[in-house]
């Protein structure tokens, strides 16, 4: 993984609205408003990409599984925090990314052979910065990345998935989403939108990046069009967070209610 907001893994006009309601069948989308941002809920790492399918038998009965996704600088894991806050289970693909190339791990050998010892730091770990330099300059070398990584993480879903208890929403916080084509996997798609001078501004300003290198990474990711394309539910973030608090908060209430009408909790 190089840096908040890329997982090395799921890790391929104007927005619509529609009013809130039931999403079973048409996957239809759902316009996001509000209620108060709490605090606690469940966080765990994992690799959303290699969540199941469909299929109601491969989870609990009244679980929801969520696909939650947006290009880097969107606010993607300001929308899981929050959702956690409400008593979400987020199930983390930067985390895990991260845990598989912590020294002594397969990963991170295998990085070191791929990509080189000059990708290691003096105290042997993985400095991300200069390897996402190369990969996110390359689209063949974060391919190589991409082989490297998503094998070591995918095991990881099917064990975090059955720790969630019966009746919950599960989160699945998966950067690339669209990338990888891995809308079907999920009963709901959640994409984080902004405009790509906003996502610019707070990569610069707020994580110190190069304006070169934050337009490389984002440009390594799917368009905004991609990416929307996928949505069942858009949550907007150009503006303030208390107006992110409100539209997370109605998106919670409609995923509570779509796991309640699903099954005991």
């Amino acid at each position: 993984m190089v840096g908040a907001g890329h997982a090395f893994l799921t890790p391929r006009p104007e927005i619509p609205s529609a009013d809130p309601g039931t999403l079973a069948g048409g996957r239809r989308p759902v316009r996001p408003v509000a209620v108060r941002y709490p605090t606690g809920g469940r966080r765990i790492a994992a690799p959303a990409g290699a969540a199941p399918g469909r299929s109601r038998g491969h989870y609990p009965r009244g679980m929801v599984k969520i696909g939650l996704t947006g290009g880097i600088g969107s606010g993607k894991s300001e929308v899981a925090r929050r959702l956690a806050g409400h008593g979400a289970v987020v199930i983390d693909a930067d985390l895990i990314a991260r845990e598989v190339v912590e020294p002594g791990t397969p990963g991170l050998a295998e990085v070191v052979a791929t990509f080189g010892q000059e990708m290691l730091r003096a105290d042997g770990t993985l400095d991300r910065e200069r390897l996402g330099r190369v990969v996110f300059a390359d689209p063949g070398e974060l391919a190589r990345l991409n082989a490297i990584v998503h094998p070591k993480v995918g095991a990881r879903v099917a064990e975090l998935q059955a720790a969630a208890p019966p009746g919950a929403v599960v989160v699945y916080d998966v950067p690339l989403l669209a990338e990888n084509g891995l809308a079907p996997m999920y009963d709901i798609v959640v994409v984080v939108d902004a405009a790509e001078d906003v996502r610019l501004a707070r990569l610069v300003e707020r994580r110190g990046m190069s304006e070169q290198d934050a337009l490389a990474r984002i440009r390594a990711q799917a368009t905004r069009e991609e990416r929307l394309a996928v949505a069942d539910v858009v949550i907007p973030n150009d503006g303030s967070p208390a107006e992110l608090d409100a539209r997370v908060g109605e998106l919670w209430a409609t995923l509570r209610a779509r796991a309640d009408a699903q099954g005991p909790r």
